[in-house]
């Protein structure tokens, strides 16, 4: 894995991301995954790093995933959740984040709501940015471990016909993989109510359904969005129900299909809205080993970033 380096310093987003950069984040997590299979999964490259995980926004998953990432390179981690931090008592992004690089932090992960705080702050501090998720902007280590679960079970990304469903409009993870996805030659199409599909979201090389049955018909994988309910995603349908019987991906939906097709799911899952219980557990669904995957893809992504610097 020695030798060779990512373009940049941060990763921030996967919009311009070079081909070749993702391509080496997806072939050095493939040696991160064979050693989380290991017994004793712990591995040196990060020691003596200092990583500060600044969460401005609720999440379990992604920061879990980043913390196993970390402390599996045997890195230092500094944890930060806003909640009852300076930041609630008026403190600003910018001194926060000084007031972490002050204590020699390397590396700091953030997840924010506002989009562009990891580009501001890749601004303002020395060490490396890397974006969790900003506001409805990006997510970039989503989509690189949804690319690298499909490169997994399909071996490949070029040519394969992926369909992003859901609430495109309001979802970084979807805007992540068009890009990643269309870099690497995939070819990536939307489907989703129209209050739910970007105006001219074409121009970023993808097709728009608004049927998903249609779309069953021409797709190796779905990958299903959660409709965030927290966001007030309830007002762009009549009803949950209806969201359900018009865009729910069902077993009855799926046996329809002349080849089976995988499921993906960034997660967390709402049962019977966006996906039945039957299909998010069947044999088709790559839904925990996303959740794996993940720290993997995480972990080179650290490992690559700590490499260049």
């Amino acid at each position: 894995m020695a030798g060779v380096q990512l373009q940049s310093k941060h990763v921030l987003g996967l919009d311009g991301m070079p081909r070749e950069d993702i391509q080496l984040i997806l072939d050095t997590a493939v040696s991160f995954r064979e050693i989380l299979d290991r017994p004793i999964k712990k591995v040196p490259p990060l020691q003596g790093k200092t990583i500060a995980n600044m969460f401005f926004e609720s999440s379990t998953r992604t920061r879990l995933s980043f913390e196993l990432a970390e402390r599996r390179l045997s890195a230092d981690v500094l944890g930060f959740q806003s909640l009852g931090s300076s930041v609630s008592k008026g403190e600003t992004l910018k001194d926060t984040a000084r007031n972490i690089e002050a204590m020699k932090v390397d590396m700091v992960v953030i997840r924010h709501s506002a989009s562009g705080a990891p580009h501001y702050l890749a601004q303002v501090i020395q060490g490396s940015v890397i974006n969790a998720g900003d506001g409805s902007h990006e997510h970039p280590t989503q989509a690189l471990l949804d690319m690298y679960t499909l490169r997994e079970k399909f071996g490949k990304l070029e040519g394969l016909r992926i369909c992003i469903v859901g609430d495109i409009s309001h979802s970084r993870v979807a805007l992540s993989n068009i890009y990643g996805l269309t870099a690497m030659g995939a070819k990536v199409s939307v489907c989703g109510p129209a209050t739910m599909i970007p105006k001219e979201i074409e121009r970023l090389n993808v097709q728009v359904f608004h049927r998903i049955d249609e779309v069953i018909e021409h797709v190796d994988a779905l990958n299903v969005l959660r409709i965030q309910l927290e966001r007030d995603a309830g007002r762009l349908f009549p009803s949950i129900r209806e969201y359900h019987q018009y865009y729910g991906i069902t077993k009855q939906r799926l046996d329809k299909a002349t080849t089976p097709i995988t499921i993906m799911h960034p997660g967390p899952i709402n049962r019977d809205v966006e996906l039945s219980a039957d299909v998010a557990d069947s044999e088709h669904s790559l839904i925990l080993q996303q959740v794996l995957n993940g720290v993997a893809i995480r972990m080179a992504v650290l490992y690559l970033l700590s490499a260049r610097n």
